[in-house]
């Protein structure tokens, strides 16, 4: 499973998923342009959300008494709107560089129920993305503990039966992230991510009972709801170089994942080991582990690794900008849990 990432997630702009590639190379060929269009179109919609955003911060600034308090409103909204803009710029180059990486076609997966499998018992389980019914995985990383359960519960999305992920976050013991992912195996052996109800909470000192309150549900998204549309959160045999989307919803949930590796052990690739513990590594790959890039059209720059392991899945999760380590600690389903180290 994946551990839950932090901030909002990541793919605008995307013109084409491995899966769409291989399966249409023809059209590939044939059309043009669309994902640079695409990331144009979402350049003008990013500026006009500025801009917007300004006439409201001005209008906010204009109701307030004091000349001082006013002044200082409206400093907030000159730098609000430079660095808006700036951000709508490098998303846009962000998302030019992945249309280098992934052709011009649309972005309109086949969603033909019949290619998708009973999510609880399909007929090519993933091996390296496991959604067994009662699987369970705890990550740590700092004051964070991430615990993630494959739950006896399905969701009905676009026509296609998709089963559910628990997936929380308590920060210092307060519950800061309640998240339902949704997730299908298609019959290839792939699983797809049809969406995610997100839930972002926050506890405050001096409240009686202490209890989390819902402040956001940013990145939340639904196949077949404004748009969005559903990617693959692990191929069925993946290769070195693959690149594909995992989450389409633009403007809001824009991720893309490129392979790194499939044959991942410590040791052999100085960079690839970076921020890896090594008795981790060492005690779940021989050589056939995966790695992949994992970035965010939306947070340019920001770019993620995840390690996934024969049998378990997810196991580690780094970001090497700021060092952050997500550790797998616990799961119930293999013997090799028993024998994780600390973080």
């Amino acid at each position: 499973m994946t551990p839950r990432r932090t901030g909002p997630q990541l793919m605008l702009g995307l013109a084409v998923a491995i899966a769409v590639a291989l399966a249409h190379p023809c059209e590939a060929r044939r059309s043009s342009g669309f994902c640079t269009q695409t990331a144009n179109t979402l350049l003008v919609a990013c500026n006009a959300d500025v801009k917007d955003n300004g006439s409201v911060k001005k209008a906010i600034c204009l109701n307030i008494s004091d000349s001082q308090a006013r002044s200082a409103c409206l400093g907030e909204r000159t730098t609000d709107q430079t660095e808006g803009r700036q951000l709508c710029r490098e998303q846009h180059d962000w998302r030019l560089a992945a249309c280098k990486q992934l052709g011009e076609a649309r972005y309109d997966p086949d969603l033909s129920p019949a290619l998708f499998d009973d999510p609880k018992s399909p007929a090519k389980p993933n091996p390296y993305f496991p959604i067994t019914v009662g699987n369970t995985w705890e990550y740590r990383a700092g004051p964070e503990r991430n615990t993630v359960e494959i739950v006896n519960e399905t969701k009905l999305i676009a026509g296609i039966n998709c089963i559910v992920a628990r997936d929380r976050v308590f920060t210092n013991g307060d519950l800061t992230e309640d998240t339902d992912d949704w997730f299908c195996p298609a019959k290839s052996g792939a699983v797809w991510y049809f969406g995610e109800e997100t839930k972002q909470l926050e506890s405050f000192d001096g409240d009686n009972p202490r209890r989390p309150e819902l402040v956001d549900i940013e990145g939340s998204f639904k196949a077949g709801r404004d748009g969005a549309k559903p990617g693959i959160i692990f191929l069925a045999s993946p290769t070195k170089g693959d690149v594909y989307l995992e989450e389409f919803s633009l403007g809001n949930a824009e991720d893309l994942t490129e392979v790194l590796s499939t044959t991942y052990s410590f040791g052999q690739d100085p960079e690839l080991d970076r921020l890896v513990p090594q008795q981790l590594a060492q005690l779940l790959c021989s050589g056939n582990c995966v790695v992949t890039r994992n970035i965010s059209l939306l947070e340019p720059g920001v770019e993620e690794r995840k390690y996934y392991a024969l049998g378990i899945g997810t196991f580690l999760e780094t970001a090497l900008e700021t060092g952050e380590v997500v550790q797998l600690v616990s799961c119930n389903f293999d013997a090799r849990c028993q024998s994780l180290p600390t973080p």
